[in-house]
Order: structure tokens, then sequence, then C-alpha cells
């Protein structure tokens, strides 16, 4: 009885999955089509026809992208650590949270072209300028979203908890992480769309590699194919990495289903 629930359960996470994937490929169809029909009433240099662009996807120089996608890479993770650090410190301590929370909230409210400027200002080496900028608009969405969620554990979990006198380290373990887990998640996926748009802005004034630098000569050529091109290429890679953070959300939360 209990092998026939569990079939009929991944039957039903199967069909589930099917029906996604279906549903965003029936979305594409739909805006694919919505631009070949717009690109054959519209001039080339404002919306050039599919055709054009991906023979011009396939003469790109990729190495910007694994360059832009490896700095994308580095500066999350170190924001995501530091971010996991911060919470946890203003977690334990409500005074460490009353001075470090405007701090946090300082940093999130300038934006990020003015983080870009500052960068070429401050720093002469280009890749500490991205990591900078990246880090500097990453980091504090990382620190909020996860003291939220360690705030949002139940306070009768914690008392259960309490109950066996654990020690912060194990309280944190054994409690908190494993519930901030769908927060943490959920702010990478937010944060990974963030990070693209970002790079590709720090890179245009900041770099001589990656997909923003690409952008930028792609402009100085006058070159729409190109940069519409790099664009497809971008969201491309950006839905690749949210897909993976969704496959991970699939294997480490599917206790919910």
């Amino acid at each position: 009885m209990a092998v026939v629930e569990s079939s009929e359960r991944a039957a039903q996470r199967l069909m589930r999955r099917v029906g996604t994937w279906k549903d965003y490929v029936i979305s594409l169809v739909v805006m694919l089509v919505i631009w070949e029909a717009l690109s054959r009433v519209l001039p080339g240099y404002v919306l050039p026809p599919l055709e054009a662009v991906f023979e011009t996807i396939l003469n790109l120089n990729f190495v910007h992208v694994y360059v832009t996608l490896l700095r994308v890479a580095v500066a999350l993770l170190a924001s995501f650590a530091a971010g996991l650090a911060l919470a946890t410190i203003m977690y334990l301590s409500k005074r460490a949270e009353r001075y470090l929370m405007p701090i946090v909230s300082l940093v999130m409210a300038v934006p990020a072209i003015c983080w870009v400027l500052f960068a070429i200002l401050w720093f002469r080496e280009q890749e500490f300028r991205v990591f900078f900028v990246l880090f500097a608009v990453c980091m504090p969405g990382y620190t909020i979203d996860i003291l939220d969620g360690i705030k949002s554990v139940p306070y009768q979990l914690r008392e259960v908890m309490l109950v066996f006198r654990p020690t912060r380290y194990q309280l944190l373990r054994k409690l908190i992480f494993p519930s901030i887990l769908p927060n943490v998640l959920t702010t990478w996926k937010v944060n990974l769309g963030l990070g693209i748009r970002v790079v590709t802005v720090a890179e245009l004034v900041g770099t001589l590699t990656g997909v923003g630098y690409a952008l930028n000569f792609a402009l100085g050529n006058l070159s729409i194919r190109e940069i519409m091109a790099w664009t497809v290429v971008l969201v491309a890679s950006l839905l690749a990495l949210q897909g993976l953070v969704y496959l991970i959300e699939s294997w480490a939360l599917r206790w919910r289903r």
C-alpha cells in the first residue's frame, strides 16, 4: 500500500513539472511569434528578425558570458556569506541589530549607478570594481531577508527547542538555519536577477571584458542585432541559473509536498 501511494505521489509530482514546463514553452512560443510578427512591420534597426538575432548569437564571443557569470557567482557567494553572518549577529544581539540595521538600510538605499561611479573613482582594479558594486547592491538584500526569515520561525518551535537547553550553535544549526531555507532560496532567486542586471551596468563603464563591455562595444557600432543577441544570452543565462535554484529548492524542500 505504501509503495502504491509513493508511486502515485511521484506521478503527481511529474505531472506538475510537465505542466509547468508546458506553460513555459507555450509562453515562449507566443512571445517569439509576436517578436517575429513585429519585426516584419518595424524597421530592422528597431527590432531585427529572429533569424538575424540567432545568427548573431552563433558568432558571439562567449568568453564574455563566462566572465560575467563568474563575477556574479563570486560576488553573490560573498554577499550571501556576509548577509548570513550579519543576520545571525543581529538575531543574537538586539544591540547589534539597533546599530547595524540602519547601516544596512542606508547601503540598500544607494542606487546601483552611484555604487558604479564610486567604484570607478575609488578603485583602479577592474575586477574589484565589479565585485564591490555587486556586493554593495546584493548584500543588504540577503541580510534583511535572512533576518526576517529567522524572526519568522514559530515561537512554539523555539520554546520546544529551548526545553532541551541547546547551545546557541545547536539552536542555530538544528532549528533556525533549516527553518529559514525557503527564505534563503527565495532571496537567491531574487538576487540572481538583480546581480545579472547590475553586473552589466558595472561592466558597461568599468571593465574591458564581460557582457556589459560587449554591449557597450555593440552600441558603439550601432548594432541592434548584437545588442539583442547579448540580451537574449543574458536572459537565457539568468533563467538557467534560476532553474538550478528551483531544482535545489525542489530537492531540499521535498518534505513540503
